[in-house]
């Protein structure tokens, strides 16, 4: 359901003046039309949208009466086309701008992490550094793993965890991030490495979910078992 839409059908279900919103609520219309209210004003400030509120009620009553409006459909759609077009433009340069910095926020990170006591670097820009080494095999790429790990981004901030959820996970090693396929062939069974992901081996710079753009991360990850081999 639209905008529009959902204030007309406020305007349907409630028999009572909008000063009287807020104060008189005792039939049932008028809390439904309270509900629908809060909805609408939750979603436009969410949006970040700036509207005049007296003027938007008035363009719902006025089209819901069916009186002559300011605009035309062709003036609106205009209008609201611009609007879109702003305000994608808008959240482009905000997510271009947050995805440079921290691209050279981890690009600063890497270049200090990889001279510290036990951070290796592979050829592909992968960082790891051994917590507890298995005895066990490694896997292949083909392979299916068990494992237990945990990510943070390089403030801390934990986006996801198994240990958190005290439910190991299995995946195909070659179905995830290159830097996991990469990493976890590296672990004997019964190791537990720390990985530092440069963006570029992780969610690059469209990022995923809580990962901001061209975010380097860290994992925990603990290698419980290979489920199946490529034979």
């Amino acid at each position: 359901m639209n905008f529009l839409t959902r204030c007309a059908l406020l305007l349907v279900v409630t028999s009572i003046s909008i000063n009287t919103w807020a104060t008189d609520l005792n039939t049932e219309p008028q809390k439904l039309g309270y509900i629908i209210g809060m909805d609408i004003g939750k979603s436009l400030r969410e949006q970040g949208a700036d509207v005049d509120i007296d003027t938007l009620l008035e363009a719902v009553r006025a089209t819901y009466d069916g009186k002559e409006l300011a605009m035309t459909e062709e003036e609106a759609a205009a209008v609201r086309e611009e609007y879109v077009a702003k305000r994608q433009s808008e959240q482009q340069a905000e997510a271009s701008a947050a995805g440079a910095e921290n691209a050279a926020e981890g690009a600063a990170f890497l270049a200090a992490n990889k001279s510290k006591e036990g951070v290796k670097t592979t050829e592909s820009g992968l960082q790891y550094k051994v917590v507890t080494m298995g005895d066990g095999a490694k896997p292949v790429a083909t392979d299916t793993v068990k494992v237990h790990y945990r990510g943070t981004l390089l403030d801390g901030t934990e986006f996801d965890s198994s240990y958190s959820r005290n439910e190991p996970i299995t995946f195909a090693l070659d179905r995830v991030i290159p830097g996991w396929t990469e990493g976890v062939q590296l672990m004997p069974i019964g190791s537990k490495y720390v990985f530092y992901v440069p963006s570029e081996l992780a969610y690059g710079e469209a990022g995923g979910g809580p990962i901001p753009p061209n975010s380097t991360l860290q994992f925990e990850v603990e290698l419980l078992d290979i489920e199946n081999t490529a034979e």
